[in-house]
């Protein structure tokens, strides 16, 4: 099979390019043509995923193909985007009819779960690497974006987190041989780290809420940090509330708890800041995009990221999140 009888088989698809649709021209050209609609932004990520680095060999290929645009789906979540389309650029060591199959209906059930359109790509053959562009819109109101950023924390703002964090990481310690859980604890972990979900109707739901946003890709504490950067704020989180966003906790000791929620990775959860006055308002976007949210702490005025436990006493900050080049 050659590549372009490749893409014609498992990834073309009817476009629905008519009136209304975001895109004008889809696959089978130079170019996709995308149509934002008037007083929009296009917000656009790009997020690579190698085997061995971001996936392991015996992931289903369904799996692979739900995560590989999941964590993309993520960034515009963390944006307070709305989906349009997304382009794919994949390699492949052989062209194995099964896994191909596999992987792209994984990714077209997420892709039409959120009406986000394949538009184009690239096929070679190499080593497995999968390569995911996708476009969002953002509202423009008066003049003014509604994107979420990471630079609109201020001080004495709440700190908030989707979901639950560190599951991800307990399966991964499973894989290595580093841990044994009983089987439904692995099992529920297991499909937060190969099926993890995009927390986009939340993110949507915390337009003209949430002062700052980021999702949780290589750790809690790592990515908040990107926050505070880029506001030039510092925060104090209570450690005791993190040790219970674990959903596996009781599989493992507090200290492990800890160090997978705060420096896990791969959870693709939302990390935000909200003003105390939108407290009710933040749950009530939980709620309405079905999703938990946590309050763990706040910001202060003070640069730098402070740890409590639950007596109030500070521990040392000795947690590092992931950076494929350290």
């Amino acid at each position: 099979m050659g590549e372009f009888d490749l893409i014609e088989r498992y990834f073309k698809r009817p476009q629905g390019t008519g009136p209304g649709s975001p895109v004008a021209l889809g696959i089978g050209d130079d170019c996709a043509l995308l149509l934002p609609r008037a007083g929009t932004q296009l917000a656009i990520s790009c997020d690579m995923l190698v085997e061995g680095r971001h996936f392991l060999p015996t992931v289903s290929p369904e799996l692979l193909g739900h995560k590989a645009l999941a964590v993309n789906l993520s960034d515009l979540a963390a944006c307070g985007a709305k989906p349009l389309a997304f382009t794919l650029a994949l390699a492949l060591p052989e062209v194995n009819a099964n896994w191909l199959q596999g992987f792209s209906r994984g990714l077209f059930a997420l892709a039409d779960a959120h009406q986000c359109r394949l538009v184009g790509g690239d096929t070679t053959r190499g080593p497995l690497n999968i390569c995911i562009t996708v476009f969002g819109e953002v509202p423009v109101v008066d003049g003014q974006s509604q994107a979420l950023l990471r630079s609109g924390a201020r001080a004495g703002d709440d700190i908030w987190f989707s979901g639950t964090l560190g599951d991800a990481r307990l399966a991964l310690e499973v894989f290595r041989g580093h841990l044994s859980v009983d089987a439904d604890t692995f099992s529920q972990a297991r499909v937060r780290m190969e099926r993890p979900t995009p927390r986009v109707e939340l993110g949507l739901a915390l337009r003209g809420i949430a002062s700052a946003a980021i999702d949780i890709s290589d750790g809690l504490l790592g990515d908040l940090s990107h926050i505070l950067k880029a506001s030039q704020v510092g925060a104090s989180i209570q450690t005791e509330l993190a040790i219970a966003m674990l959903g596996a906790r009781t599989a493992v000791t507090s200290q492990q708890a800890l160090q997978w929620v705060l420096s896990g990775g791969d959870d693709y959860e939302l990390a935000f800041t909200a003003p105390v006055a939108q407290r009710e308002a933040v749950h009530n976007a939980g709620q309405q995009s079905g999703t938990p949210v946590t309050r763990i702490g706040h910001i202060t005025a003070a640069a730098g990221l402070q740890l409590l436990d639950g007596n109030g006493v500070a521990l040392s900050n000795t947690f590092s999140s992931f950076d494929h080049f350290q």
